[in-house]
């Protein structure tokens, strides 16, 4: 009868931290498929929103979101890999839903609302995925990497709290009043 040979606790953890790689890993793959989806979602979110404040936050996260990309590319150049990306469902549900919601909502105060509520969404995601990631790089020891997700953390944090800013200083009182034009929003 053959017996099998109990793994040391020093090889189990080598297991796990080969799988906590790989969960590592496929999760850059994942968000680098977000943020580059999101580069090209950001325009179309800019052409459908009316308010300059928002219209300049779409813009100025646009540029920031292609900084991203190249952030994650250089994070795999950190890991020895080149940068790859793998389909990310969830953004491609939250973009989906967005543009639904988005086109449902009357164009002024309504729509710029839906599409604050629908980018946030989309920055709580990122910020959980980056999050994520951040712990993993800093059990995997990669200083380089955390360093780098750490920083586009702080982005998505401060962005969300843009589109918030943008959405309680009248913007969703507007939406609820029925308003339609206003000095800060124009017609599209």
């Amino acid at each position: 009868m053959e017996t099998k040979k109990k793994s040391s606790p020093k090889a189990e953890k080598q297991q796990t931290a080969n799988g906590l790689r790989d969960l590592f890993t496929d999760g850059l793959k994942d968000i680098y498929y977000a943020e580059n989806a999101l580069v090209k979602a950001l325009p179309e979110m800019h052409d459908q929103a009316s308010n300059t404040k928002l219209k300049t936050a779409i813009k100025d996260h646009l540029a920031q979101t292609k900084m991203q990309v190249v952030r994650l590319e250089e994070a795999f150049g950190h890991l020895g890999m080149k940068a790859e990306a793998k389909k990310c469902l969830a953004i491609e549900g939250i973009l989906a839903e967005g543009r639904e919601t988005v086109g449902n909502a009357a164009e002024g105060p309504v729509r710029d609302a839906a599409i604050i509520g629908s980018s946030q969404k989309v920055e709580h995601y990122e910020m959980a995925a980056y999050g994520t990631l951040a712990a993993h790089a800093k059990i995997l020891n990669e200083k380089e990497v955390l360093d780098l997700l750490l920083r586009t953390l702080g982005e998505e944090k401060k962005s969300d709290s843009v589109l918030t800013v943008i959405a309680d200083t009248e913007l969703n009182s507007q939406a609820a009043a029925g308003k339609h034009k206003s000095k800060d929003f124009k017609a599209v």
